[in-house]
């Protein structure tokens, strides 16, 4: 028994110890250290009772009397520990962005919430025989007269191969609707059948679609911003950063297809892989021969354009960029210099949320760090919102204000920064 109790206790105290150091480059523990990263870290308090009880039953049949037993304890109680700093690192995270934006919201912001309801299925556009279908999640009341709603498009992950609407920035647009807003969760043609552009090209009619019915669904198509995660936050950075570019707006190029803000999370910013850090398998394979049907060394500049490192722009709209900086599958290195290149050039805030200890796709469901973090996005957009019905520019928000306040606020736990 006491044996079983020590394997148990070991492959507990491995979970624990890949939330930490996840593998990056072994092809063959790639996968697995991802997803077993993922759910510790984000499920970190869930793993801490799993393991407390597991020790309480073995102890009951006194394996703890025995030498193999008190090994198979220590390597328990490390475990808990280190579970114990994940489940402390997320519940840090809420005093520090709330102080962190505090800059940059409005003080005389109505908290009251709404009833919300959705509509699944909406046809926003039909390319050759596939219909292209969005879901729209609002408010169960209409506006009030002269009232007009601000928007939010959601773009979904998936590596540009997979997804569905149906399966991410679902806690967001919730959220936000309860706050008044109006989100779209839109689908978009995937990878191998489609090739970039394709999927920006149907995310543009998705977001002309919402303009153009703006009337239709309380929204006020003046303030629209756009968010998704992983390949989604990849789509949502070229979507801030090609707007109105009629290279992707074949058929409606006088569409507007101007954006008010974009919330990243854990986005790819390089296709060009120009510093490493991807592993070459990734480049050539997924990026390449799936999404761009294009060899780097024979066309780099099809890499390029699928980069919105290569896309940065004096006239791009506020940015929050949010990313992990224990991503395996999207390293933080990129998002790090995607904001630096960004701020060099941009007039309008760029501001970089980075989680110490959190994995890709931290937010796919409620969790400690992710009900923050949803909120921080909220804090930022409403924000910006409140400046627009004022009259204020982005460009006039205060980041030094905000810097300030972060500088002053902020711990290890999570770093916002601006520039």
């Amino acid at each position: 028994m006491e044996w079983v109790f020590l394997a148990v206790s070991i492959n507990g105290a491995a979970y624990t110890v890949n939330a930490y150091l996840p593998v990056k480059r072994n092809p063959l523990l790639f996968g697995w250290s991802f997803f077993a990263s993922w759910i510790t870290i984000e499920l970190a308090w869930a793993h801490l009772v799993w393991q407390v009880l597991v020790t309480a039953f073995f102890a009951r049949r006194g394996v703890l009397r025995t030498r193999t037993g008190k090994v198979a304890l220590a390597i328990n109680i490390a475990s808990w520990a280190g579970l114990a700093a994940l489940v402390w690192r997320s519940l840090g995270a809420r005093a520090e962005i709330r102080a962190a934006f505090e800059s940059v919201t409005d003080g005389d912001h109505d908290p009251r919430k709404y009833k919300i309801r959705r509509t699944r299925g909406v046809t926003y556009a039909t390319v050759g025989t596939k219909a292209l279908k969005l879901d729209i999640t609002q408010p169960v009341n209409p506006p009030e007269p002269e009232q007009k709603r601000p928007a939010i498009l959601q773009i979904h992950g998936g590596g540009w191969v997979l997804g569905d609407k149906r399966e991410q920035g679902l806690p967001l647009l919730k959220h936000l609707a309860s706050e008044g807003w109006v989100g779209f969760n839109a689908n978009y043609r995937l990878s191998p059948k489609a090739t970039f552009p394709d999927m920006l090209i149907d995310l543009k009619r998705a977001l002309a679609f919402i303009r153009e019915h703006a009337d239709e669904y309380g929204v006020d198509p003046d303030f629209i911003v756009v968010t998704g995660g992983s390949a989604g936050g990849h789509l949502t950075a070229l979507m801030a950063l090609t707007q109105n570019d009629p290279r992707y707006q074949p058929g409606f190029e006088d569409a507007d297809t101007s954006l008010q803000a974009a919330v990243p999370f854990y986005g790819v910013y390089d296709f060009t892989n120009r510093k490493g850090y991807f592993q070459k398998s990734v480049v050539d394979r997924l990026f390449g021969r799936i999404v761009l049907k294009a060899k780097l060394d024979e066309e780099p500049e099809k890499f390029a354009e699928a980069s919105p490192l290569d896309h940065v722009r004096a006239d791009a709209p506020p940015f929050l960029v949010i990313h992990g900086d224990k991503d395996t599958l999207a390293p933080v290195e990129g998002a790090r210099d995607f904001v630096a290149d960004l701020r060099e050039v941009s007039d309008a805030p760029v501001l970089y949320l980075e989680l110490k200890g959190a994995q890709h796709a931290f937010e796919i469901f409620p969790s400690i760090r992710a009900n923050q973090v949803v909120r921080a996005a909220e804090r930022f957009l409403e924000g910006l919102h409140a400046a627009y019905l004022r009259g204020v520019e982005p460009t006039d928000v205060s980041e030094q204000a905000l810097a300030e306040s972060v500088d002053a606020t902020t711990s290890d736990a999570e770093t916002v920064t601006a520039s």
